[in-house]
């Protein structure tokens, strides 16, 4: 077996996964999920449910969240000679009106097509960029920017693992139900929720404040990198995808002061964004300003984390960096974690339990 974590290979963040497990909405109540407790000192494993959460995270535990909100980023367009175009908004570029996006079909839009609504809007590309991004200004009729174009006509860009055609009377309850209850609609910059979140309701969040559990926000604008595969044949060769993240000075005050809690972060958009902090910090920095960076942090075993004491997540992607870091917090420092998440996986399927954004959760102490 590897011990050299340059030589990792990928397939040994694999596993088989029965389709029916994938989640394709969520349940009727948030916090009726299934938890799955890992015990890392122990080595015992649980199953209880989400709305449990409070007798089982330490006392007076700082829950970290992140408090994005998802952009109905998906726009439908058609070109000049009506051929359908699928627009994802991606993130603002430089220019006013101008965005990174990813277009279907792509090839067919070279720089200086357009395409758009009639009455709504038109786009034309300005640049292919990599990989495989194009570079896209938006000339608006109706819509004072493009984030109010995306809230009006947009669709939730689900994930590729939830089956939705364009009758789906379910895309309705999309918006509501892919989005944390703590969403901030004026942080309107994810193309993902971050999925650990939604099995938090308003009551089980009153409830755990009333038990002495605090909370502290973090923004990570979750990109669609996050659904990006490892293709390399060693996970250290797989180019990490980038993502934007902010943390308030209310949220950086806390993390300079010696930690006399428990930090527990909700979910690997969290993770990464408090450990990409902890690795750019100076002591010379202002605590009291806001911290905004681009994550380019790749956590694998046998990664240490600075920031994180508990993590909150779902079940990840087979060959998914977030699958990496999993491993990596099972076991800081070490890669016997690469194992046992396989083992714990494992027993997740044959107790059928439900997978990816829509399923169940764990809780990783």
């Amino acid at each position: 077996m590897e011990t050299d974590y340059e030589n990792l290979a990928t397939h040994r963040f694999d596993y088989p996964l029965p389709g029916e497990l994938i989640a394709q909405e969520p349940l009727e109540r948030r916090d009726r999920s299934r938890l799955l407790v890992v015990e890392r000192d122990s080595g015992r494993l649980q199953h209880r449910e989400f709305r449990e959460i409070g007798d089982l995270l330490p006392a007076g535990g700082r829950l970290f969240r992140n408090n994005a909100s998802v952009l109905p980023a998906r726009l439908r367009g058609f070109r000049p000679t009506g051929g359908a175009v699928e627009c994802l908004l991606l993130a603002p570029a430089d220019g006013p009106n101008e965005w990174r996006c990813l277009l279907k079909p792509g090839k067919k839009l070279p720089p200086g097509a357009t395409f758009g609504i009639e009455g709504a809007y038109r786009a034309e590309v300005l640049e292919v960029l990599e990989p495989g991004e194009r570079r896209i200004r938006f000339f608006l009729e109706r819509d004072a920017s493009v984030t109010a174009l995306a809230n009006r006509l947009g669709e939730i860009p689900l994930p590729p693992y939830i089956r939705r055609d364009r009758e789906d009377p379910r895309r309705d309850m999309d918006r509501q139900r892919y989005e944390t209850v703590y969403a901030s609609r004026d942080r309107q910059v994810a193309v993902a929720a971050p999925t650990a979140g939604l099995h938090f309701t308003p009551e089980l969040l009153d409830a755990l404040r009333d038990r002495g559990f605090s909370t502290a926000e973090i923004t990570l604008h979750v990109g669609a990198g996050t659904f990006q595969p490892i293709q390399t044949e060693r996970i250290s060769d797989h180019a990490i995808h980038r993502e934007v993240y902010e943390i308030p000075a209310s949220t950086r005050r806390l993390l300079e002061s010696p930690p006399d809690e428990t930090r527990i972060a909700v979910g690997t958009t969290t993770v990464r964004a408090l450990e990409d902090y902890a690795r750019r910090r100076r002591p010379t920095d202002d605590p009291d300003s806001p911290f905004t960076a681009e994550a380019d942090l790749y956590l694998f075993p046998p990664s240490d984390f600075a920031l994180t004491d508990v993590l909150i997540t779902n079940f990840h992607l087979p060959r998914s960096t977030l699958l990496c870091l999993v491993a990596a917090f099972l076991d800081p420092g070490g890669t016997a974690g690469i194992e046992w998440l396989r083992e714990i996986y494992a027993e997740a399927v044959a107790r059928r339990y439900r997978f990816y954004s829509y399923g169940d959760a764990m809780l990783i102490l």
